[in-house]
Formats: structure tokens, sequence, C-alpha cells
């Protein structure tokens, strides 16, 4: 890893490869597991129900499947699976079938790319910058599935705060104490916000993975992050969500999915928290 810090010209291009590897993987993961998840529900539903059991196949899993085009099924040949490369020369369009390829994909794939390299130049290559690695890919995969279907998966929300706690053990970004805040305090104050919508309006103004999402991110910045967090997400989704509702001609009602600007929020944080809010005391003549 000293190596790498030290010659940082062998160390990029690796990170960006790596980068463009994960993206990939986290394009299966944000097609293929609310898919799995929702199988699962069903199933668990009929027996919770004593519903008869009918056969339903299980969608592609996330490792064992390979890829395939979602229109004809077929197979992709490895060299038609290189990450963005491939979606570059084929023209957005499946070989066999001509039905065009969703720009999500060498999108994520290069979004993966870019932010994976962001993280080993603000943290090194290093713990610290793997863990920053992993934080950033746990936040793309909730963000595409929160975009596609509004949910935001245990399977990946737990885990996140999970591991946020662990590296606070060894003071990896912050203390094991501020860490623990953070979560405790990313969950309760999105909650107050849910419960006391639901108590003025009767209606649910957001969802519990919200909640889990701004506790993971807690375990990840520390409890002074939260605050920063919920004012930068709240003002970018009221921006982006105001402008997406104008072009798409929808009212006010329409659910948003919100992780994303918690994403992106915690991430800025994550890595220019402390500039950011020094820079507001300053501006506010507090500092």
């Amino acid at each position: 890893m000293a190596y790498l810090d030290q010659n940082p010209g062998l160390g990029y291009p690796l990170a960006a490869g790596l980068g463009l590897l994960v993206g990939s993987f986290l394009n299966v993961v944000i097609l293929r597991l609310p898919r799995r998840l929702e199988w699962q529900w069903r199933r668990d539903a009929h027996e919770i129900l004593e519903q008869p059991d009918t056969y339903e196949p299980p969608p592609p899993g996330i490792v064992v499947e390979p890829s395939h085009c979602p229109h004809c099924k077929h197979r992709l040949a490895w060299f038609e699976n290189i990450p963005l490369f491939s979606w570059l020369a084929l023209r957005g369009k499946c070989r066999y079938c001509k039905a065009p390829i969703s720009p999500q994909y060498p999108l994520v794939e290069l979004l993966t790319c870019l932010l994976t390299v962001a993280c080993v130049w603000r943290f090194g290559f290093g713990w610290q910058g793997f863990g920053a690695v992993v934080l950033t890919c746990f936040l793309i995969a909730l963000s595409g599935i929160d975009l596609r279907t509004r949910l935001l998966p245990d399977q990946l929300t737990l885990p996140l705060m999970w591991l946020g706690l662990v590296g606070s053990m060894d003071n990896l970004y912050m203390p094991a104490k501020q860490a623990l805040i953070g979560a405790a305090l990313g969950y309760v104050s999105l909650w107050a916000v849910w419960w006391l919508f639901k108590q003025l309006t009767g209606k649910e103004g957001m969802g519990f993975g919200d909640f889990k999402l701004l506790a993971a991110l807690g375990a990840w910045c520390g409890w002074k992050g939260i605050l920063p967090i919920v004012l930068l997400s709240s003002l970018v989704g009221a921006i982006i969500g105001s402008i997406w509702l104008a072009a798409k001609g929808r009212d006010r009602a329409t659910p948003i999915p919100f992780g994303p600007y918690l994403a992106v929020a915690g991430w800025i944080v994550f890595f220019w928290g402390d500039q950011l809010v020094g820079a507001y005391l300053r501006f506010a003549g507090l500092r």
C-alpha cells in the first residue's frame, strides 16, 4: 500500500480499473437484489397466510448466474461484458437482438470508477481508502435501488452501519463513541420527523429505510455529521425534486426517493464535513 501511495501513476489506474469492475457488479446488485427480495417476500407471505404454495421460479442470483441480455436472454460473451468499453463498442445495443441496453450500465460503472479514484486520492491506499471505497459502493448500490424501486434494503443498510461501527473501534475515521451516537441520532432524528409528519397529516412522509441509511451514515461520519447531512440532502432534494416533478408534469404528492439525496450528502460530509462546517461557521461569524 505504501508503494502505491508513493507511485500514484500506478495506483490511480489500478483504482480506476477496480472501480470499473466493481461498478459492473453493482449493476447486478441494483437490478437483481430487489427482484430476489420481492420473490422471497411472496414466498414468506404464502407461508404466513397459509396459502397454497404455487411454484414461482426464482429470479437470477447475484453471484452465480452469468450476465445475459434482458430482452432476448442471450448469454453474454466475455468481450461483451467488459465494463464501460463493451457498451461503447456495441453502441448501446445487444449484439443479437439489437434491443437498446440501458445507459445505467456504463453510468454506474463510470461513476464507481471516478469515485473510487477520489477515495484513494482523499484517503490513500491504506485501510482508510479501502473503507471509503466500501462506503461509496454501498451508497451507489442503495441509490440505484431506491431510484428504481423506492426500496432501501436492510441487506445493505444494516451491514453498512455495522461496518462503520466496527471501523470506529480502531478509530479508522473517528472514535467509537461518536460513531455510536451518530448511528443512534441518525435513526432517531428521521424517525421523529416521520412520526410528527404522520401525526399531523395521517400520512407517512418517508420509509424506514431512510432512517437506517442515515443511521449508517452517522456511524461513518459521527454525530457531528448528522445535521449537515440532513440539511444538505433536504436542500438538494428540494431543488432536484421540484425540477423533476415539473419536468414530468406531476404534483407534489408524487413520492420521491430520498435515499439518493441522503447518499450524496453523506458522501460529501464524509469527505469534507469538517471543512464544510468550518466554512459555515466562518461565514456566520461564529469562528
